[in-house]
């Protein structure tokens, strides 16, 4: 279970708090147990400090803390702060990550030939990059309109096989199968079952999808399709 422990103090020595962590973050290279660190400063108070640190679980944690880095570096936080820290950990027991759900919806949508997922997760100004395509396609309707013609051409079918979730970006494994049932590039339907496989990052601003990049193995489709021969 992954665990939390928020970390707060008062201070007005933030950047000297921030380069304390970067000393911390150096020193135990290679050995630490916290896979995340965030610090943030009170909005309405800006000497109320809190730091936000992600171990994958509370023996991590504790196994963490028993680095002499750590203890160096709590004692000199102390001395930074106008009191003792007061610390609160967390089992986490609900985790949403809502880039996530996002991304996989509009994938799920796009697999069922429902292009209204467009209007619901894509921005009006959505931009596009893919790595088959030497022009990007910008703009929802650009994109409905791509779309469009992959649907056409194919019965299609897109599996999500893993994402990694980084900040505003969502990395998103996919696996494509479909039936080639309509013109695609200049090709007549074949009838053929292409498969590939392919990795998109989309990069989210408030819940929705703003930018795209598209990294998918072309040239296996075109062996498929008969359009290359190697």
């Amino acid at each position: 279970m992954t665990f939390v422990q928020l970390i707060e103090c008062r201070t007005d020595k933030v950047d000297d708090l921030n380069r304390l962590m970067d000393s911390w973050v150096e020193q135990t290279r290679g050995r630490r147990t916290a896979t995340h660190s965030m610090v943030g400063a009170d909005r309405a108070d800006g000497r109320h400090v809190v730091e936000i640190v992600e171990f994958p679980s509370y023996e991590e944690a504790m196994r963490n803390s028993k680095l002499p880095e750590t203890d160096r570096i709590f004692r000199e936080m102390v001395a930074l702060c106008d009191e003792p820290p007061t610390f609160t950990d967390l089992d986490i027991v609900r985790d949403e990550q809502l880039n996530k759900q996002t991304v996989r919806r509009f994938m799920d949508g796009l697999s069922a030939g429902d292009l209204s997922v467009l209007d619901q997760l894509m921005a009006e100004g959505y931009h596009d990059h893919d790595i088959a395509d030497e022009t990007d396609v910008v703009g929802r309707d650009a994109m409905r309109e791509k779309c469009t013609g992959w649907l056409d051409a194919f019965d299609l079918g897109m599996t999500v096989e893993s994402q990694l979730a980084d900040g505003d970006q969502v990395a998103t494994r996919w696996t494509f199968s479909g039936l080639h049932k309509g013109e695609f590039m200049g090709l007549p339907a074949t009838h053929k079952r292409v498969e590939m496989t392919g990795t998109t990052i989309f990069r989210i601003e408030d819940g929705m999808i703003c930018e795209g990049w598209w990294h998918w193995d072309s040239m296996s489709m075109m062996r498929q399709l008969g359009l290359v021969r190697m």
